[in-house]
């Protein structure tokens, strides 16, 4: 079951599409909207960071940084962002941490058995570092609710 509301948001370390690290604990102070997506170049994935792309300008605004999370290679994520004139992070999770820190894995992706990938989970993190927003789709195919999402931000400390 995914992190809760109220809970302090796990510390996580992951690679950018340049191979630089991103530490989530250096943007305290700052509201982060954490988009887990199962996998780059995917319809209904590349729909939901383009609506992020689209709104960044009005997050920012809030004092907030999206970062959106798969678990793909930073060079595949890469090639995602340049794809879709993405201009926030997207972060490699190759090794599951920030995935089972959130408890998002989504076992047998596609029906390949042992692909673990993440579900979609979005989750908004105040500037003190607890989320203040979760929500996980029903199913991957599903986008997130983003009115939901920038009311959080907004509404976030």
């Amino acid at each position: 079951m995914a992190l809760e509301v109220g809970t302090t948001a796990p510390d996580i370390t992951l690679l950018d599409a340049d191979m630089k690290p991103v530490t989530l604990s250096s943007l305290k102070g700052t509201k982060v909207v954490l988009a887990f997506f199962p996998a780059s170049f995917t319809g209904v994935c590349q729909a939901e960071l383009c609506t992020f792309q689209g709104a960044l300008q009005r997050l920012n605004s809030m004092n907030a940084t999206v970062l959106g999370v798969a678990a793909d290679l930073p060079f595949s994520n890469k090639a995602f962002a340049a794809a879709n004139d993405l201009h926030f992070p997207i972060l490699s999770d190759w090794s599951l941490d920030a995935i089972n820190k959130y408890d998002v894995a989504l076992h047998n992706f596609a029906g390949i058995e042992g692909l673990t990938r993440s579900v979609r989970a979005t989750f908004v993190i105040d500037t003190n570092g607890t989320i203040s927003f979760a929500e996980v789709t029903a199913n991957p195919g599903v986008e997130p609710n983003y009115d939901a999402v920038y009311a959080a931000v907004e509404a976030a400390e």
